[in-house]
């Protein structure tokens, strides 16, 4: 068995491995909430009406069956782009379109990693629609009209454009032009651009999508500055955002880096709760930042970037790499395709680490929250939106311990019980 043949007999069996267990985790939630559905557990009771909790078990299975269905999708695609020949035929074919004596250049990249992002958008289009018009309308949630979400597909477009193509062709550039090292000047290159999103999003990005009030004001403002105070946390901005516009799930953040952040409420959020539980969130998003989440989380991206890139860096000049995944002619923009196609398939392992990381996050998140708001005002605010956004209560143990970034809304309510409420710091 040549080395082209192993790595083909590995990835394939790393891709059955990995669908297979998303699959049986899948299963084992559907089968969990499906079998607690009759009864809400005693300590939301008093909380969360039976009729909601039947409507979260409702809900959750419903996006389970889209997600098994959009796996197997996923799976199909992969290889056919990949064992199937695809890449290898969009390759020879804009080769013979644009390329210059046999060579594949520039345009030739680009115009492969476009093909490749329309067919994934192609396939992905049918998905998001029934999300978003079946599913999600089913249960009340969906407040997007067809014209907006046309809107949101062209603006997206436009984006992926004006922003992605300048960025792809930077990145082939060093690729081809920094030598043996390239992957370190590629790193550098994709962390600063990185950090500069996050610079400009909230005021050149986000208000293509979303329209941006200035918190009104009355009491929730004045509880936000006190908190704010308290906190020692200073902000460009508070504002309401339009969320309601498409959907009815709730929510709140702060957004950007240095001067530039800001706070943002969706609309649908200080519309569900008092004034005291928006309080109580904001300070729990407030913990991830005194907290230093974001950053760490960023480090330790960064250095996930730079191994891979490193390895890259290894595997590019290998024929047997692109052998392996259905390419004959290796190339720079071809290397970098099929890594990005092939990496989720070897990084499924390390699901469950991550998502233990962030819920070691928001645990600390909300003991920072109950420090400085009331843990009261924080449970209640908690069991409104999993109410209201049809979360449910009665997770699969294995499915939660794998994939939730949160912790299950029973041990997280009993962590937060656990405080002084009203405390302060």
């Amino acid at each position: 068995m040549n080395s082209a043949t192993l790595f083909s007999s590995v990835f394939l069996v790393a891709l059955a491995l990995s669908s297979g267990i998303r699959a049986w985790l899948a299963l084992r939630q559907y089968r969990h909430v499906a079998a607690h559905r009759g009864v809400v557990p005693f300590e939301f009771a008093a909380s969360v009406p039976l009729a909601d909790h039947c409507k979260a078990a409702d809900y959750t299975q419903a996006k389970l069956r889209v997600a098994i269905t959009e796996l197997a999708v996923e799976v199909a695609l992969l290889l056919a782009l990949t064992l199937g020949g695809l890449l290898h035929r969009l390759d020879e074919t804009w080769l013979g379109v644009l390329g210059v004596l046999g060579e594949r250049g520039y345009g030739h990249g680009l115009a492969l990693f476009a093909s490749v992002g329309v067919i994934s958008f192609v396939v992905d289009l049918p998905f998001a629609l029934y999300r978003s018009f079946v599913l999600e309308a089913r249960f009340g949630f969906n407040k997007m009209t067809w014209r907006t979400a046309m809107a949101d597909f062209f603006k997206q477009a436009v984006l992926a454009v004006v922003i992605g193509a300048p960025l792809l062709l930077a990145v082939l550039w060093l690729m081809s032009a920094m030598g043996e090292r390239w992957w370190w000047y590629v790193w550098l290159f994709w962390l600063g651009f990185n950090l500069l999103v996050m610079l400009i999003y909230p005021t050149l990005i986000a208000p293509l999508f979303n329209k941006f009030s200035p918190l009104p004001e009355g009491e929730l403002k004045e509880r936000i500055g006190g908190l704010l105070a308290r906190c020692g946390f200073t902000a460009a901005g508070l504002f309401v955002m339009d969320g309601s516009k498409r959907s009815a799930h709730g929510n709140a953040y702060f957004t950007g880096l240095g001067r530039a952040k800001r706070i943002v409420f969706y609309d649908t959020l200080i519309d569900k709760l008092k004034p005291a539980e928006v309080e109580a969130v904001l300070a729990h998003e407030l913990g991830h930042f005194k907290r230093r989440h974001i950053w760490k989380r960023i480090a330790l991206m960064a250095a996930i970037s730079l191994g891979l890139l490193w390895a890259l860096g290894q595997l590019i000049a290998e024929p047997w790499f692109y052998q392996g995944l259905g390419v004959a002619t290796p190339s720079t923009a071809m290397a970098l395709l099929l890594f990005s196609q092939a990496l989720p398939v070897f990084l499924f392992p390390l699901t469950p680490l991550a998502s233990l990381l962030s819920r070691r996050h928001e645990y600390e998140a909300d003991a920072y929250a109950a420090s400085h708001a009331n843990a009261g005002d924080l449970v209640t605010a908690l069991v409104s939106l999993y109410r209201d956004n049809a979360a449910t209560l009665t997770p699969d143990p294995l499915h939660s311990l794998f994939y939730d970034s949160h912790p299950p809304a029973s041990l997280r309510i009993a962590h937060l019980r656990g405080y002084r409420a009203g405390s302060t710091s």
